[in-house]
């Protein structure tokens, strides 16, 4: 079972993928320019897809490049599918 992410704003450097009842999010962040300001890097973050609970940030964020933010988002389901 791996994440499939697809671009959800044309606009922005966001991805999301949804699977087993979870929503997935990377982002790409900067200090300065448009989209997402914080520490430069691919964010991940993962919530429950069907509660209104607020998104959690995985481990390891910011990532150097999506690559390890999509794997991380790939080890979390796994982790998150085994409970």
């Amino acid at each position: 079972m791996s994440l499939q992410f697809h671009r959800a704003v044309e606009t922005m450097e966001l991805w999301i993928a949804n699977s087993d009842g979870f929503s997935f999010v990377i982002s790409f962040e900067r200090t300065t320019g448009p989209g997402f300001h914080g520490r430069p890097g691919y964010v991940a973050s993962w919530r429950p897809l069907y509660e209104t609970k607020g998104a959690i940030k995985i481990s390891g964020s910011p990532f150097k490049t999506f690559g390890e933010a999509e794997e991380a988002c790939n080890r979390m389901l796994e982790h998150l599918s085994a409970e």
